[in-house]
C-alpha cells in the first residue's frame, strides 16, 4: 500500500513537473506577452517575467517593445517641377499596444514599410526639388505624419521619419553645377563693380583734395617713385606731371625777346 501510494507521489509530481515546463513561460523586460486561447484574445498584456499558459490551448505571442529602426528602400519619383529622383529614408517606430499590433495588422513590420514606400512616392510627387534638396525637415514631419495615421490603429506610434540620400540624375547635377557657377560669378562680378565704385568715389575726393593743395600731387608722385624704385627694377619710368609743363608753357611765354625787343602780344 505505502508502495503504491509512494509511486503515485512520484507519478503526480512527474505530471506536475511536465506540465510546470510545458506552461511555463518568460517574457523578456522589452517584451509583452499577447495570450490567444483557442484563438481569442485572453485577458490583458502579460508583463515582463514569468507566466503560466494552458498549454495546447493558450499561444503566447511576444511583441518586442523596443525602437525598431526600419530602412526605407530608394524610391524613385517624377517631382513636381519634373525631375526624376531617388530618394531613401529611415523610420523609427515602437509598438505601444502589443494586443493591437498582433490582432489588427498581420505583420506591422510589413505593413509600416509598405506605408512608408506609399508615403515617400506619394511626397516626392508633392515637392519641388529645392524642397527636397533644402527643406527636408519640413518634408520628414509631413512624412511622418502621413505614416503614423494609418499606423496608430495597429497599435504602433511612428517616432521619426528622417529622408537620407536624394540621388540625382548626371545631367541634373551637371546642370545644377553650371547653374551654381553662373551665380558665383554674377556675384563676383556684383562684388567687383561695387568695388569699382567705392574706389572711384574715393578716389574723385582725394582728387578734389589735391586740387586744393598742389603739391600734394608732387608728394604722391614721389611716393610712386619710391614704391617702384622698392622692386629693384632695371628700368625706372617717371611720370612727368602735366602741371609743371604748364608751369614752363607760362614762364616761357613770360620771357623777354633775346634782341631786347618788346614782344608783341599775339
Amino acid at each position: 500500500m505505502l508502495q503504491e501510494l509512494l509511486v503515485a507521489g512520484v507519478a503526480a509530481a512527474s505530471a506536475a513537473i511536465v506540465y510546470v515546463g510545458a506552461a511555463a513561460r518568460v517574457v523578456k523586460q522589452y517584451e509583452r506577452g499577447v495570450v490567444l486561447r483557442l484563438g481569442r484574445l485572453k485577458g490583458d498584456v502579460r508583463p515582463p517575467g514569468f507566466t503560466l499558459v494552458v498549454p495546447l490551448a493558450d499561444r503566447l505571442h511576444k511583441v518586442n517593445m523596443q525602437i525598431v529602426t526600419l530602412p526605407i528602400p530608394a524610391q524613385e519619383g517624377i517631382t513636381r517641377d519634373n525631375v526624376t529622383v531617388r530618394v531613401d529614408a529611415v523610420v523609427y517606430f515602437k509598438v505601444v499596444d502589443a494586443a493591437n499590433a498582433i490582432i489588427q495588422v498581420e505583420d506591422y513590420r510589413f505593413a509600416v514599410s509598405q506605408m512608408a514606400q506609399t508615403s515617400l512616392r506619394s511626397i516626392i510627387g508633392k515637392s519641388d526639388l529645392d524642397d527636397l534638396l533644402s527643406n527636408r525637415e519640413k518634408l520628414n514631419q509631413g512624412l511622418e505624419l502621413m505614416i503614423d495615421s494609418p499606423a496608430i490603429g495597429w497599435g504602433v506610434q511612428i517616432d521619426r521619419v528622417e529622408i537620407k540620400d536624394v540621388s540625382l540624375p548626371e545631367s541634373m547635377k551637371r546642370s545644377m553645377a553650371r547653374q551654381a557657377e553662373a551665380d558665383r560669378e554674377r556675384r563676383a562680378r556684383v562684388i567687383n563693380a561695387d568695388a569699382e565704385l567705392q574706389a572711384s568715389k574715393k578716389l574723385a575726393e582725394a582728387a578734389g583734395v589735391m586740387s586744393q593743395q598742389p603739391a600734394a600731387l608732387q608728394l604722391r608722385l614721389l611716393q610712386t617713385v619710391v614704391a617702384v624704385a622698392a622692386e629693384k627694377n632695371s628700368t625706372l619710368v617717371l611720370p612727368f606731371p602735366v602741371e609743371l609743363l604748364r608751369f614752363l608753357e607760362r614762364a616761357q611765354g613770360q620771357q623777354p625777346p633775346p634782341d631786347g625787343s618788346p614782344r608783341s602780344p599775339e
